[in-house]
């Protein structure tokens, strides 16, 4: 029983004494002017880490807005706000990108190995991929979308079947619009191909159909007297009439286009289409209808009416 309470009192004198001598070395460690320079030194090359990384940051920063700039001033006014959802998505990727190798330099002052740790990166970054591969492919397809500039909100397009106005654009996924009410979001890794009715004028194409026993000099001389006093704020040009386009069984069409602004074609048909419906009514110019003819014969016993 006495040796073993021996044993254990030695055991905790040892004790005591690692932790002095820990103590000492600490305390000789604080006290060395050697420690002091170094930590100095460290903190002097962090400093300057952070100062030059913030000086990259506004050189680069200030590049975009040039860039940006200069863009802008060469496109058409409606499309800035594109150049601006691009100069951001830039400002955000070098922010991140400086921060990334600011940190690790810093990391490195601390004494850290920056070598298994990229590995490591590595290794996770892969298996992410490997696992969200979808996701990766939104990612990408709607970098791209932004950058390449192929639309922006407020665009009217198509993708497949889904065509409607673009409410956001997302790295992930698209939200579009469609005029009846529904709210489409589409991944962007599903969009292979889109159509923008936003970047160029649209052009209405209003076929008017006549009776063939109307004039049709006498018709398209109307058309015309009427649309030269016609005022739309969608319109770009005075709409035009090009002439007979189809001749039918019942029918001549006669074919008017204007050139107006993007995606407004359909606004500018249907007004057209009512003020010729008006103008050919006032002038009497009649449209097609189906028409029956009856016709009457005479035959032994009687008359015999057909039709």
């Amino acid at each position: 029983m006495n040796e073993q309470t021996e044993g254990q009192t030695v055991g905790d004198v040892q004790t005591i004494e690692d932790g002095v001598n820990w103590f000492q070395s600490m305390f000789q460690s604080l006290t060395s002017p050697e420690t002091w320079a170094g930590i100095g030194e460290a903190a002097i090359r962090i400093l300057l880490i952070v100062i030059i990384g913030i000086f990259v940051k506004w050189l680069v920063h200030r590049t975009i807005d040039r860039f940006i700039l200069q863009r802008e001033l060469v496109q058409l006014q409606s499309h800035a706000r594109r150049m601006n959802t691009v100069g951001k998505l830039l400002k955000n990727v070098t922010s991140y990108f400086v921060y990334f190798i600011g940190g690790l330099l810093i990391l490195s002052e601390f004494g850290i190995q920056l070598g298994p740790l990229l590995a490591g990166a590595g290794v996770i970054g892969l298996a992410v991929a490997f696992g969200a591969q979808s996701l990766v492919k939104d990612v990408i397809t709607g970098f791209f979308i932004i950058l390449e500039d192929q639309f922006a909100v407020g665009d009217v397009i198509q993708t497949g079947t889904y065509r409607g106005t673009v409410e956001v654009i997302g790295l992930r996924a698209t939200r579009i619009l469609s005029w009846t009410g529904e709210v489409h979001i589409i991944p962007n890794g599903m969009i292979s191909e889109v159509t923008n009715f936003s970047l160029r004028n649209s052009l209405a194409v209003v076929d008017i159909a006549i009776a063939n026993e109307e004039d049709v000099e006498r018709a398209i001389a109307v058309m015309r007297e009427s649309l030269a006093s016609f005022k739309d704020e969608n319109l770009v040009k005075e709409p035009e009439v090009l002439g007979v386009q189809t001749i039918g069984l019942s029918e001549v069409t006669i074919r008017i286009t204007a050139e107006c602004l993007p995606a407004m074609n359909a606004v500018v048909s249907r007004k057209i289409n009512a003020e010729m419906k008006k103008a050919l009514d006032e002038h009497g110019i009649e449209f097609p209808y189906t028409r029956m003819v009856s016709y009457q014969r005479k035959e032994k016993g009687g008359i015999k009416s057909g039709a």
